[in-house]
């Protein structure tokens, strides 16, 4: 009997590791993809949205619609990164225009879906800033406490951040919607820079991919203009692509709950969490990073 796949909602601002977590999930075989709302995140809204209609566009599934989401966060401006992903948000890899244009208003559309699906049967992959669904619990909290489990990469518990001395730029890029997200008491794991930054592409792994399918070349691609932003950098963390590796594996991963509070001031730690404090959360620490990079390559086709 075929094992039924866990339908989910992903929820992305590509992005270049995005893209990659993007490909996976449509090339693995492990998900049944709902939908995919955008948020600004790495981008402004409308570079995120048309990010991930190419993505489809050039996964030939044109079937799966994409919502677009918040243009903002909820109290900060918003933060770009063209230095890292490119004006695109891609790296200037090549991919095809959208196919299909996108729908609007994502977080009206996560709500209708969530009340005509079974209660707790659909999971929701938040590889960006957490507006959409802080809007989510705010504005619609009855469909909200239908989620069967929101994975989402960001944060830094014991490891430096990424944007500021303790911050990651999911948690920075909207740390009032995170400190939300916290407190609604909704099933939830977080997956960390603790975590993100031990599942590294090397190029030797690149090479891999590139004579794999033409979605793991694709991938290849995208990895390879992430280096490009860092010059001599030997790998890259691939931090949004755990998400789907959690979600497809939670095995490979140690998962502790612990009290976390997150800085919502507008200095250099915006966003930076303070364990021991606040409202407990799940929070992967360890990964078997081996086995997860071995997923990812084959669930890419490689």
């Amino acid at each position: 009997m075929p094992v039924a796949r866990l339908k989910v909602v992903i929820d992305t601002d590509p992005g270049l590791d995005d893209a990659v977590a993007i490909l996976f999930a449509l090339q693995s075989g492990l998900f049944d993809i709902a939908g995919i709302t955008t948020v600004a995140g790495n981008l402004g809204i409308g570079v995120t949205t048309r990010n991930a209609g190419r993505l489809l566009a050039f996964a030939g599934r044109g079937d799966i619609p994409v919502v677009e989401g918040a243009e903002r966060p909820l109290f900060r401006s918003a933060i770009q990164t063209a230095d890292i992903h490119g004006g695109d948000g891609m790296g200037w890899v090549d991919l095809p225009e959208p196919a299909v244009p996108p729908d609007v208003d994502a977080v009206a559309w996560l709500a209708d879906l969530l009340m005509r699906e079974e209660p707790h049967s659909v999971a929701i992959l938040a590889l960006g800033p957490l507006t959409n669904l802080a809007k989510l619990q705010t504005d619609h909290p009855d469909a909200a406490h239908r989620v069967g489990l929101i994975v989402a990469m960001g944060g830094a518990v014991n490891e430096p951040g990424n944007m500021g001395p303790r911050a990651e730029f999911n948690f920075q890029a909207d740390p009032h919607a995170a400190g939300i997200m916290f407190a609604a008491g909704l099933p939830m794991i977080v997956i960390p820079l603790d975590v993100t930054r031990k599942v590294r592409a090397t190029r030797d792994w690149c090479a891999r991919l590139a004579a794999g399918s033409p979605v793991a070349a694709k991938a290849g691609e995208v990895i390879e203009a992430y280096f490009q932003s860092t010059q001599g950098r030997e790998s890259r963390p691939l931090h949004d692509p755990c998400v789907m590796l959690f979600a497809a594996r939670p095995d490979l991963f140690a998962v502790e709950t612990m009290r976390l509070a997150i800085d919502t001031e507008d200095g250099p730690d915006a966003g930076a969490l303070f364990p021991g404090e606040g409202a407990e959360v799940a929070v992967a620490m360890r990964v078997n990073a081996e086995a997860a990079l071995e997923l990812l390559a084959k669930g890419l086709g490689a």
